[in-house]
């Protein structure tokens, strides 16, 4: 795609209303008092005139996780799901094998350019990051690592930036 159609693309979205989104975060630890990385995306959502339908935090089951991504898809209020936390190589991180399984289309190019970026920041240890996106019918999903650091880098640098243009495309007409 052309960068002039790509640009009239992100004009026609920025008529869009607030996008509606459901925020995840798996951790066997965090509370709500402790989540920083679930209050920074939340945060940042807000800044950027969109609308936080949902929050929670959950363990990292993955049998947990799969099944409430499920529910919010077939939630009527909810565009995105922005899942943080889990998605490292520890035993316990079961977030990219709960949501890969439950997508119908990927983009691969989330995970390839949040770990391009992490690089500058983290350097070879980018690689541990199993970050991914992708689609479940016309709902965005999005896995994020859970240090505040890797959320702010991701909704600053990819995410924010291109919301309303995903959601746009996915719902314009054939």
């Amino acid at each position: 795609m052309g960068s002039e159609a790509t640009e009239q693309h992100r004009t026609n979205a920025r008529d869009l209303g607030p996008v509606q989104v459901a925020v995840i975060t798996i951790s066997d630890t965090r509370t709500q008092e402790t989540d920083k990385s679930g209050a920074l995306i939340q945060q940042l959502l807000i800044d950027a005139g969109n609308r936080v339908e949902a929050y929670q935090i959950l363990p990292d089951e993955p049998d947990q996780i799969r099944k409430r991504v499920l529910e919010l898809c077939e939630s009527e209020n909810i565009q995105v799901i922005l899942t943080n936390g889990g998605t490292g190589i520890a035993p316990r991180d079961g977030t990219y094998e709960a949501v890969s399984g439950v997508l119908d289309r990927t983009l691969p190019g989330f995970g390839e350019i949040f770990r391009m970026l992490s690089w500058e920041e983290v350097g070879a240890a980018s690689m541990l990051s199993r970050a991914t996106a992708g689609l479940r019918g016309k709902t965005l999903i999005f896995a994020m690592p859970g240090s505040s650091n890797a959320v702010g880098l991701a909704m600053e640098k990819l995410i924010i930036p291109e919301l309303k243009h995903l959601v746009w495309e996915l719902n314009r007409p054939a």
